[in-house]
């Protein structure tokens, strides 16, 4: 059974004014879209050195180049693990970004808290986010609960769906219903992106959904070097953490960013996209 849970929590953070004029002035030209995405587990900004530093997130993201970013495991005032911080708007103060966050673990307040803990995925861009919506997928009564984080984003003018989710760690059942479930969710009518940790590689039974209905932009485009493995970060030999495209999206150059290593236990995968339509 689907589960909406609306409205999403959003935290829209504004542009400089040179940067509006300029999106305004980019508005008004046709024309394809190109737009650099990325998907990023980020282990709650828990690095494998056993620190918590937001920062160094951060910095991941914004020394990619990325102008679009699904993340994963991101905590909302979840525990003192993440010091009870709101890690999504968090992170796009820092980047002066725009950014929606899903709750998929979404609990009451604390004594003395009005902040529900929460913990989940979320969206950040470059661009304006013009809409979003968090839907719960299917899940098992001993699993956690995953969701799908859809938000639409104004690319110079251009409407292009950002999809974000995390599969079942421990259920292969969960994730065969899960990936069936986020392709009927998607579907294939509108220009879109979909990022996420899977947990499952591209050749595995629970990704022939994704596999037979989107475009893999790892398979399908040029890529400097490796295999695209993300985990686990010491020695990356699982390619789990993956892009997909629809029809009107085609992947350019797709690669493993490895610039700090020590950040997650999860590497990032970013992909350069050409929206055609």
């Amino acid at each position: 059974m689907l589960r909406r849970t609306l409205p999403v929590l959003a935290t829209v953070v504004a542009l400089a004014t040179v940067g509006s004029v300029a999106q305004a002035s980019a508005a008004s030209r046709p024309g394809p879209r190109v737009l650099d995405v990325m998907s990023f587990n980020i282990h709650h900004a828990q690095g494998t050195d056993e620190v918590l530093d937001l920062d160094r997130i951060a910095r991941v993201v914004r020394g990619s180049g990325a102008d679009v970013v699904g993340l994963q495991e991101v905590d909302n005032h979840y525990s003192a693990r993440s010091e009870w911080a709101d890690q999504a708007a968090e992170l796009a103060e820092r980047l002066g970004w725009h950014v929606v966050f899903g709750a998929n673990i979404d609990n009451t307040p604390p004594t003395g808290s009005d902040h529900r803990v929460q913990y989940g995925t979320a969206i950040l861009s470059r661009f304006p986010i013009t809409a979003s919506e968090n839907t719960w997928l299917f899940k098992s009564p001993d699993q956690e609960q995953r969701g799908l984080l859809h938000a639409t984003i104004d690319v110079h003018g251009r409407k292009v769906e950002f999809y974000n989710t995390h599969l079942a760690a421990s259920s292969q059942t969960d994730r065969l219903r899960q990936s069936a479930q986020v392709v009927d969710l998607i579907g294939a009518n509108k220009p879109g992106i979909l990022v996420g940790d899977f947990n499952a590689l591209p050749d595995a039974p629970e990704s022939l959904p994704l596999q037979q209905a989107y475009t893999d932009a790892w398979a399908r485009s040029l890529h400097p070097k490796g295999d695209g493995g993300t985990y686990p970060v010491e020695a990356p030999t699982k390619r789990i953490d993956v892009i997909y495209a629809t029809k009107d999206v085609k992947p350019l150059i797709t690669r493993v960013v490895s610039g700090e290593p020590t950040a997650s236990d999860h590497l990032p995968v970013l992909s350069k996209v050409l929206v055609t339509r």
